[in-house]
């Protein structure tokens, strides 16, 4: 029964019973809410409340119109013990991601994939919101879950796109700074709490939720960009200062590291810096090279627009930026990648292919599409929404070689007999083709010990 597995949270389309729907010329609204003691549904053009009924007492309502309506004509109220609420129904809006942009992730081929997986607030038909959007094929169902809703899953079930395995839901009236997590079930029965891996920004450790944000940055660095080949060229020289921001003025923000770091590398005469990466990370006391957001700088030292607002000021006082990135492996950590949907999505399956003994992580699947999608994507969006001058991709012959640290018999030979891996090779290849294609002047440097 269809609201049996909406109340156990087992329904892949909620939306196909739940909102507006139409019988001939009738509307029938249907609202699921399991803390809800009355509902009523306001007519916007007559500012009219009518009760509706409770069909079952584990919080499903329903009201019968005898005309049609829009899904903007009306809102709903929910009364709770100690409060109430008015709002649209988040079940009546249609999808926000189209069906070719779908079409190109699972192709590995959406490049911007990160503007529609993840959190954005936006107007959608009309009404301000936040559109949720996450990747994980194998799940029996996705919510969104947050301090909007008491963290409770049943409330806001989002609805499966067809084969693409992208789960989504529009919520109306929520803000940027919303905290949130997904909440997933598996085939198994298990509920996984996850981060959002398109997230743009972190709760700062021990919390692990992500947060609702979208930039507001005015870049200035045209003329940086515009003669970037003067100082990025191979015929060039460039003396690049390394650093990790943590630990080289302990207890500075991203805006007061600018200022300061700029003055040093200038005085010491370097071209050029290179971060230790500054993506989201689990532990202090490290470098940052185990990624639990790859879209997301750390919240340690600031927002994302203090992030772009420091290599904005690098390039206008002529330094370039180059970020250490992490495509070769990430953390086990129980709210990040790993085992996201209840199986192996990020990672490879095969242990020989898909952890690393020497760091205790999991390798990723070179050889999904979608997972392809997710890294040269994020490349991109350095480059693109950072306007960051180089990636130095960190342990490379880690990804080449499937016999990298491994014992005889701990690994398995490619379809040729090799130690060669063959889909690292052709991502490696691609995302080098779709980077110096679309970004002028910038660098990859490989980076090996």
């Amino acid at each position: 029964m269809i609201k049996d597995l909406i109340a156990s949270c087992k329904h892949s389309n909620p939306f196909s019973f739940l909102g507006l729907h139409f019988e001939s010329d009738k509307s029938i609204i249907r609202v699921y809410d399991p803390h809800a003691l009355e509902v009523f549904v306001k007519l916007l053009k007559t500012e009219k409340f009518y009760k509706m009924e409770c069909v079952d007492n584990r919080g499903f309502f329903q009201l019968k119109l005898s005309k049609k309506i829009s899904p903007l004509d009306y809102k709903i109220k929910l009364i709770f013990k100690n409060s109430s609420i008015i709002t649209y129904d988040a079940y009546s809006f249609k999808p926000v991601i189209s069906d070719f942009d779908l079409y190109l992730f699972n192709e590995g081929k959406n490049l911007q994939i990160y503007n529609h997986l993840g959190s954005h607030i936006k107007v959608h038909e009309g009404v301000k919101g936040a559109a949720f959007a996450v990747w994980a094929p194998d799940a029996i169902s996705v919510s969104v879950v947050g301090n909007f809703n008491g963290w409770d899953g049943r409330k806001h079930q989002m609805r499966v796109r067809g084969e693409s395995g992208v789960w989504e839901i529009f919520v109306p009236h929520l803000e940027k700074g919303e905290i949130y997590k997904f909440e997933i079930r598996t085939k198994k029965g298990e509920i996984l709490l996850k981060s959002d891996p398109y997230g743009r920004l972190f709760e700062v450790r021990p919390k692990t939720a992500t947060i609702v944000y979208n930039d507001c940055f005015k870049w200035n660095d045209k003329n940086w960009i515009k003669n970037r080949h003067k100082y990025n060229s191979l015929s060039s020289p460039i003396s690049i200062y390394e650093v990790h921001l943590g630990s080289w003025r302990k207890g500075l923000s991203y805006k007061e590291l600018s200022h300061r770091l700029c003055e040093y590398v200038k005085e010491m005469g370097f071209t050029h810096i290179e971060l230790l990466p500054v993506m989201e990370h689990p532990l202090d006391d490290s470098w940052g090279y185990q990624v639990t957001g790859y879209f997301a700088p750390t919240s340690r030292f600031g927002t994302p627009d203090d992030f772009k607002y420091f290599i904005n000021f690098m390039h206008n006082n002529n330094i370039g930026v180059i970020l250490d990135w992490v495509p070769a492996h990430f953390p086990k950590d129980a709210h990040g990648l790993a085992y996201f949907d209840g199986t192996h999505l990020y990672e490879h399956e095969n242990p020989a292919k898909g952890y690393h003994p020497d760091w205790d992580t999991y390798i990723f699947n070179y050889g999904r599409n979608e997972v392809r999608n997710f890294l040269i994507a994020n490349a991109y969006f350095w480059f693109k929404e950072f306007h960051v001058d180089g990636l130095r991709i960190d342990a490379v012959a880690s990804m080449l070689y499937l016999d990298y640290s491994r014992k005889d018999g701990e690994w398995e030979p490619n379809i040729f007999g090799g130690k060669e891996n063959l889909e690292a090779i052709s991502f490696l290849k691609e995302l080098n083709y779709i980077c110096y294609g679309h970004f002028k002047d910038i660098l990859t440097i490989a980076e090996e010990s």
